[in-house]
């Protein structure tokens, strides 16, 4: 009983961890610069940049935005591609081993003998560490490029 609470607990929160991964994917204001207030009246010049994975936004004290996505893969900077493929990595490497920890607990039916579902569940333990290994690298390689 107790090792199966374990593997539910562990379960539950790695598979947390990995929709929070997920929700980073989506998020707008992964850099945020302000520009204005030079040469004249703050109040007229003043913007905001911002820029997330996929496009690069300006929005001015008028609270019009104008954005421009990203058109192709290849014309962004070498940085936004490092940073969406370990993040898509971390985010793949977290599914299957979400699905293979599923299959390896002891509270299912699937999965076959008692040894054979501890090797699935190791698997699925080995790539929700290097998925997170992954998307640590990832949110590294952001920090490293916004200071």
């Amino acid at each position: 009983m107790r090792k199966s609470l374990i593997q539910v607990f562990g379960f539950l929160l790695s598979t947390l961890g990995w929709l929070f991964v997920s929700c980073t994917l989506a998020m707008d204001y992964w850099r945020v610069f302000f520009v204005g207030g030079k040469g004249g009246s703050w109040m007229i010049k003043s913007s905001w940049y911002w820029s997330n994975l996929w496009r690069d936004c300006v929005t001015d004290t008028s609270s019009v935005t104008n954005c421009r996505d990203y058109d192709v893969l290849w014309a962004v900077t070498p940085y936004v591609q490092g940073v969406r493929g370990l993040l898509m990595a971390g985010m793949s490497l977290g599914f299957v081993a979400a699905v293979l920890c599923f299959i390896g607990m002891d509270c299912t039916y699937i999965g076959g003998s008692g040894e054979n579902k501890d090797k699935i569940l190791f698997s699925g333990a080995a790539f929700h560490f290097v998925g997170g290994m992954a998307s640590e690298l990832q949110y590294s390689l952001d920090w490293l490029e916004i200071s």
